[in-house]
């Protein structure tokens, strides 16, 4: 019979290793409570400034959950993490923090808001901006097959910090396993993200989250796959999208000439400063591949939903 265990929320642990033992045994079936931490393990609170973004402990950042064992599961199996429910803890922050972000060069100072998320289904960026939430864990993956001590931050072919955030609740993820026991360990919530992550932060917010697991054996997949049974944007369609692109034959510059389009845009548009459409960017923009056929040059396109705009 399936059970339902509740996950030690003091167990935490900082890299990818797949020498850590298991905090928890778990049978195929079996659901898990997880009460994560944000994602710079409590060092941001709503009291926090700016300034405390340069203070960071950066050996504390990403706290992940885990690792997880679960029976049976072999080198060559694939993991299905089912997410049955995702409730942040009502408080989250967003952030400039020098030296990251896809724009680091442009925004060098630190940044912070911090956001109010009781109302439990939306938040207000603004009295007359409304960012409706759409909670997903940024962090899920397994234990990689190679020795020794990995950082979180990138992702890898295990999955790890990938912050897709269609990860949401109802949605089937597929890790490939690649050590015994699988492995697993969750963290990195948000309660809201564009497509992107632009300014290396989303919502940033402790939460609740559910996970029901399952193996597949006699099936193999080299890297993460997932199933999301929803419209990936219906919580922004009903007004339509503001777009801007950016063309280059680099994706990378391409996508942050739209970005960089897009803040001007917003903060022109709805007079802010560029560092709150930087910020807002991040929340709810979506960068999308739009054309990589037409060389040398490709399309990078930033989709702003126009219904988070109130009157």
């Amino acid at each position: 019979m399936a059970r339902t265990h509740l996950f030690p929320p003091d167990r935490v642990h900082y890299v990818w290793n797949r020498a850590l033992p298991a905090v928890l045994e778990i049978d195929p079936g079996d659901t898990v409570i997880y009460e994560l931490r944000d994602v710079t393990d409590n060092q941001i609170t709503p009291a926090s400034t700016a300034e405390d973004l340069t203070r960071l402990d950066w050996s504390r950042i990403y706290p992940l959950a885990g690792p997880l064992y679960v029976k049976g599961a072999q080198p060559g199996d694939v993991l299905e993490v089912e997410i049955v429910d995702l409730h942040p803890k009502g408080w989250g922050w967003t952030g400039i923090i020098p030296g990251f972000g896809l724009l680091e060069e442009e925004f060098e100072q630190p940044y912070l808001k911090i956001w109010d998320l009781s109302p439990g289904d939306h938040t207000f960026f603004r009295e007359d901006i409304r960012i409706p939430l759409d909670p997903f864990c940024g962090t899920m993956g397994v234990a990689p097959r190679e020795p020794g001590e990995h950082p979180v931050m990138p992702p890898g072919p295990f999955g790890g910090n990938m912050d897709i955030r269609h990860l949401t609740k109802g949605t089937r993820l597929f890790l490939p396993v690649q050590v015994e026991g699988a492995l697993f360990s969750v963290g990195d919530a948000h309660a809201a993200q564009g497509d992107g992550e632009i300014c290396v932060t989303a919502i940033e917010a402790p939460m609740y989250a559910v996970l029901r697991f399952h193996l597949h054996k006699g099936r193999s997949i080299e890297e993460p796959q997932f199933l999301c049974p929803k419209p990936l944007t219906a919580k922004y369609d009903e007004k339509g999208y503001y777009a801007t692109t950016g063309i280059a034959p680099d994706l990378m510059v391409a996508a942050k000439k739209a970005v960089r389009y897009m803040i001007d845009h917003i903060a022109h548009t709805y007079r802010m400063s560029r560092e709150d459409a930087y910020i807002l960017a991040s929340v709810v923009v979506d960068l999308k591949i739009s054309e990589v056929v037409d060389k040398p040059n490709w399309i990078v396109t930033a989709y702003l939903p126009l219904s988070i705009f109130q009157g």
